[in-house]
């Protein structure tokens, strides 16, 4: 379409060649790096949730440090704080993660006051390595929270589309042949949507087909269950 604006100069075809090159470099690039941030924060997230997994595990093995009443109400609690970590990553809609954000927030102060009595009555070393689990559990999730957070900044998107569409624009201008090869000069703009697409896919935690699977959060779920239903029964033949 924009190929009968071009003048037939040698010299201006040569220049457009090289203002194309550079173009196309260039956009090729800004995409690389684009997908190269939106992976290392999709890394980043899997990461956090095995840190989370750990912390809850640990924090739950610990328990069985402190007084048995305290230890089997932070017991529970744990439970359910699992509940909602494995909740948080497989609701979407913000309503919900709204609701389960108050709640494991309610629950980290539950479980906190729960654990403070006993750290400032009885400050031994076996206390401190239960209160320091609990740290590491409420730090685990905030971490996580300003992972999920961590997104593409706009002005990238922004300077990336701008680049596709000048790189569009060249490719379009200094085409020949167009009308007889327009399914040819069609697979470059939708590659780049491709690309889009994928960058956008992985950058959004929530949304889209790639997303984080709190696989570690289930399986420690799993291997919690066991171990609380041979308590329960020990305790009902008792």
């Amino acid at each position: 379409m924009l190929s009968k604006y071009r003048t037939k100069d040698t010299e201006t075809s040569a220049d457009l060649g090289i203002i194309q090159t550079a173009t196309l470099t260039l956009l090729g690039l800004i995409i690389g790096f684009t997908f190269s941030m939106a992976i290392a924060r999709y890394d980043l997230r899997q990461t956090y949730e095995e840190a989370e997994a750990n912390a809850i595990g640990t924090e739950f093995l610990r328990a069985d440090l402190l007084p048995s009443k305290t230890a089997e109400t932070i017991k529970g609690l744990l439970n359910e704080y699992l509940d909602q970590r494995i909740l948080f990553y497989s609701k979407q809609d913000q309503e919900t993660i709204q609701q389960i954000r108050r709640r494991t927030n309610a629950l980290e102060g539950a479980l906190w006051n729960e654990l403070l009595p006993i750290a400032r009555t009885q400050p031994t070393p076996t206390i401190a390595l239960a209160v320091s689990g609990m740290n590491d559990l409420i730090n685990s999730q905030g971490y996580t929270q300003a992972a999920w957070w961590n997104r593409i900044p706009g002005a990238a998107w922004w300077l990336m589309a701008a680049i596709a569409i000048g790189a569009n624009i060249l490719v379009g201008f200094g085409a020949r042949n167009f009308k007889s090869n327009v399914g040819l000069f069609m697979i470059f703009p939708v590659m780049i949507s491709i690309s889009f697409f994928l960058i956008a896919d992985i950058d959004s935690p929530r949304g889209g087909v790639i997303r984080i699977d709190p696989r570690n959060l289930i399986d420690l779920k799993q291997n919690i269950a066991p171990k609380n239903s041979a308590t329960h029964s020990i305790g009902d033949q008792k």
